[in-house]
């Protein structure tokens, strides 16, 4: 069975840097096909997708992210990992990895249950 467990600060200052981490069990993040997205959703607006890492390392972010978006990968410990840089209070929200067969996408077939991100000083 397929599992993604997030993990990560739950309260983070403005201007920091903002480290979260995606468990993922039950298949590899290097199988054929898949993509390993972060999304998230701030207090009363819509799922947004940040971006997501292939399962052969490409690496995508959505453009009004980009320049403070890193995501990356652990294949070892079969682990993807987001952050994000000179956060504000903006980017509070509720934080989802999941799974899918795109980019650019909302969608996917698994998703873990999320982690609550707070930025404030």
């Amino acid at each position: 069975q397929v599992q993604l467990q997030e993990s990560g600060p739950g309260l983070v200052k403005p201007s920091q840097t903002l480290s979260l981490t995606c468990a993922v069990s039950g298949v590899s993040i290097t199988t054929a096909n898949y993509y390993w997205s972060w999304i998230r959703q701030p207090p009363g607006k819509e799922l947004e997708w940040i971006g997501s890492i292939a399962y052969n390392g490409n690496t995508y972010t959505i453009p009004s992210l980009a320049s403070r978006t890193s995501i990356a990968r652990e294949t070892s410990k079969n682990l993807v990992t987001l952050q994000l840089r000179s956060v504000t209070p903006e980017d509070t929200g509720v934080y989802y990895c999941a799974r899918a067969e795109t980019i650019s996408t909302i969608e996917g077939d698994y998703r873990g249950q999320g982690t609550q991100v707070t930025v404030s000083s």
